[in-house]
């Protein structure tokens, strides 16, 4: 994806043209795809998800200003749409009085996340077991290779905080490799 063509799109949506919208759809389709399967790790719910990204897009684009870099600022609302969808989920959840036997609605999200990716990835399934918090930090540093410095930006916390995330959550991945008898080292950083 090439941030000067994203800009020159969402200038052009933001004057009307529908087929600069659709460009751009097929532009950053597979990176909103594979951001939302990271963040969500249910292959069932990523349509839903990336739909509501773009719905999400159309309707705050006017805030967006076009002298701050693009993808950073699109990157921040596919989170911000994965957490208000897990944020419903878990609403839905709570209505129901017999949740409380079945476990975490959350964590069996994430395990169903797990089943659909098997094991074709070595760290992936480790990821999805991260807390949310976590795996934002981690998607974006190690899969969508920001600086911590966006990441803070992104995320809109402090860069204090998005080290601290990025350091416990590389230190529960290492755990988790070992634990399993894993004779692969994880470095502290995957770049």
């Amino acid at each position: 994806m090439d941030e000067q063509h994203l800009l020159f799109l969402v200038a052009r949506i933001r004057d009307g043209d529908e087929e600069a919208f659709s460009a751009f759809f097929e532009s950053t389709r597979a990176h909103t795809y594979s951001m939302v399967y990271f963040l969500i790790g249910n292959e069932r719910d990523v349509e839903d998800i990336s739909s509501e990204v773009y719905i999400a897009l159309f309707r705050s684009l006017s805030s967006y200003s076009l002298d701050k870099p693009f993808l950073p600022w699109f990157n921040g609302l596919i989170i911000r749409q994965s957490r208000s969808w897990k944020r419903r989920i878990w609403r839905s959840f709570r209505l129901m009085d017999k949740v409380k036997s079945l476990g975490s609605p959350q964590q069996s999200l994430i395990d169903t996340g797990i089943d659909a990716i098997g094991n074709s990835e070595e760290v992936l399934p480790h990821v999805n077991r991260l807390s949310r918090n976590l795996r934002e930090v981690i998607v974006l540093r190690y899969y969508q290779d920001y600086s911590l410095e966006t990441i803070a930006e992104v995320l809109s916390i402090p860069i204090g905080t998005v080290k601290s995330r990025n350091h416990a959550a590389l230190k529960k991945l290492r755990y988790c490799l070992e634990d399993r008898g894993e004779e692969k080292e994880v470095s502290t950083y995957v770049h």
